[in-house]
């Protein structure tokens, strides 16, 4: 096998099948050949198996997360490059993927482009920013879920911590994710 096959080997590791098929076939269009996984066990699983380049992993997943992919990926390709998507954009998240070996964190739903750009950007130069970045209200939108989340969809509490009446809190929580 040469080298520019070994290349072009990809991971895409995602609980959601839908987002899973059209990665995969986005990359396979743009002649990569694809290995998806919808669990950090069976990325695991596929990693120790092939020559893996590239890695576009989902950061919450069924049975852990996609900074324990990374890890297996660099330990087994210490030269991959992996982007991190996540529903659930902060810093704190974003800085731990770097710090594991992510050369760049998204927020879904990214498009292809944008993952691309990112992917396969050169090491000595940044990713252009994404065309379509999150508007301001779908960032807060997204850090009162993901509070909201973390405890375990309890309005009084997740309102206390945002320092927010808990009534504001169930409209907000009752509308659809905005643009």
């Amino acid at each position: 096998m040469s080298n520019s096959e070994i290349n072009k080997n990809i991971i895409i590791v995602d609980d959601d099948q839908t987002w899973l098929n059209q990665l995969s076939r986005a990359f396979e269009r743009r002649g990569h050949n694809t290995y998806v996984a919808k669990s950090v066990s069976e990325a695991k699983d596929i990693i120790s198996k092939n020559d893996i380049h590239y890695g576009v992993i989902d950061l919450r997943l069924d049975d852990g997360d996609g900074l324990e992919v990374i890890l297996q990926l660099q330990k087994k390709n210490p030269k991959s490059r992996s982007v991190i998507l996540t529903g659930f954009g902060n810093i704190a998240n974003a800085v731990s993927a770097i710090k594991v070996g992510a050369i760049d964190y998204l927020s879904k739903p990214a498009g292809i482009d944008d993952i691309c750009s990112a992917l396969f950007a050169s090491p000595s130069e940044k990713a252009s920013p994404p065309e379509e970045p999150m508007s301001a209200n779908r960032v807060r939108w997204e850090h009162i879920q993901r509070v909201y989340e973390l405890c375990d969809k309890n309005v009084s509490e997740t309102a206390r911590r945002l320092k927010m009446h808990r009534r504001t809190l169930q409209r907000i929580l009752s509308k659809r994710a905005p643009n």
